[in-house]
């Protein structure tokens, strides 16, 4: 099942009807499972890279977080190594956007992976990207939208809706560290 339904919905039924308008808050519990999992990562000094709802396995008694192709932070052997060209634009933090867009490459940061995060659980709990651009925008465009450092307004309630808000700071050093996000879901 994936985070979206999970996090509108406590993991039952169809979220569709409920993305658009709902006044139901989300399940903060589910939240903190991938705050939880980022947390692992990042307590050994990698950065992810490219964090987004898919890469989350919600299971019954813990969340883990896949796809570890884009992490720095250690030794990655030569053969194995390659510049980061930053991720899916959705989650992409304004700060990598802008560096591909002058050099071509960025550096992932634990910073950035706070703002995925949080546009992760924006788009999952309710269906709408952080960042507004058409649909069919070449990635250039997406890009220079998301650089802007501009999102939509968080319309989700409570304190995951105050986190989300946080977490989407177009300044990383004003985004909450993982340890704080872990703390204000707690």
């Amino acid at each position: 099942m994936g985070l979206a339904q999970h996090v509108h919905e406590g993991g039952h039924g169809d979220v569709r009807p409920l993305i658009v308008e709902s006044h139901i808050e989300p399940h903060a519990s589910v939240a903190l499972g991938c705050v939880e999992a980022l947390a692992e990562l990042h307590a050994k000094g990698w950065a992810h890279g490219d964090v987004q709802p898919a890469h989350f396995i919600i299971g019954p008694e813990r969340t883990h977080l896949i796809d570890l192709a884009l992490a720095r932070g250690g030794h990655v052997p030569e053969g194995y190594d390659f510049p980061f060209r930053g991720c899916l634009v959705h989650y992409e933090a304004p700060e990598i956007s802008r560096s591909v867009l002058a050099t071509g490459e960025a550096e992932p940061t634990q910073e950035a992976d706070i703002y995925a995060l949080g546009a992760s659980l924006l788009i999952s709990a309710t269906g709408r990207r952080a960042v507004e651009y058409p649909d069919d925008a070449p990635r250039p465009v997406q890009r220079q939208a998301v650089a802007k450092g501009h999102h939509r307004p968080v319309t989700v309630p409570g304190e995951l809706g105050n986190l989300i808000e946080a977490m989407l700071s177009p300044t990383p050093e004003e985004r909450p560290t993982i340890t704080e996000a872990v703390n204000a879901l707690n």
